[in-house]
């Protein structure tokens, strides 16, 4: 008779109720799809208002349709706008500005959009570009060396605006938004 080692059985299968017995996919809520040409039609459109000098409009229009259901080009124009947007603002302005948000209807789903924005623009401006990607050379030690000729200033300003942005957001909106944000299946 054979042995069996009962510490090798996978008892969630066994459980109808497990993880392991139901798709993933399910989790997160559908997203109508997004076409490119809409987010870059909305693009304008929150564009004109800023430039109007509707700042606070043009921020509020950008985050109460975040394209989910977008691909990456759509979603990539998306994030160009909010960027424009948080830099356009000046410093004094934001905590103002984000406590009228938050206390507005729907302001805390607003807010954690906003959130997941800053994080999108941190992890974008922190990748190298495709130029400096290319001047590589490797070292003596095996490592190699990323050279950023020219241009390299521009990334370090987006990171300290977004980074001031994520500072006066976490004042008002709390931790909360924090864990909201990296426990929600939907990207920016």
């Amino acid at each position: 008779m054979a042995t069996l080692n009962w510490r090798t059985i996978n008892i969630d299968l066994l459980d109808p109720e497990s993880p392991a017995n139901f798709s993933i996919a399910t989790l997160s809520p559908a997203a109508p799809p997004v076409s490119a040409s809409e987010v870059q039609s909305l693009s304008s459109q929150i564009k004109q208002l800023l430039r109007g000098g509707d700042s606070e409009g043009a921020l509020r229009g950008a985050l109460e349709s975040p394209p989910y259901g977008g691909d990456a080009a759509a979603k990539e124009v998306h994030l160009a706008t909010v960027v424009e947007i948080l830099q356009s603002i000046k410093q004094s302005e934001m905590s103002p500005m984000l406590s009228r948000i938050y206390d507005s209807e729907g302001g805390v789903e607003i807010l954690d959009v906003l959130m997941k924005y800053l994080y999108k623009g941190m992890s974008h401006s922190s990748k190298p570009s495709s130029a400096s990607t290319g001047s590589m050379s490797p070292q003596p030690t095996g490592f190699s060396q990323i050279h950023s000729r020219g241009g390299g200033e521009g990334g370090g300003q987006a990171m300290s605006v977004l980074l001031s942005w994520h500072e006066k957001l976490v004042e008002i909106a709390g931790p909360g938004s924090i864990v909201r944000v990296m426990s929600d299946r939907r990207t920016v």
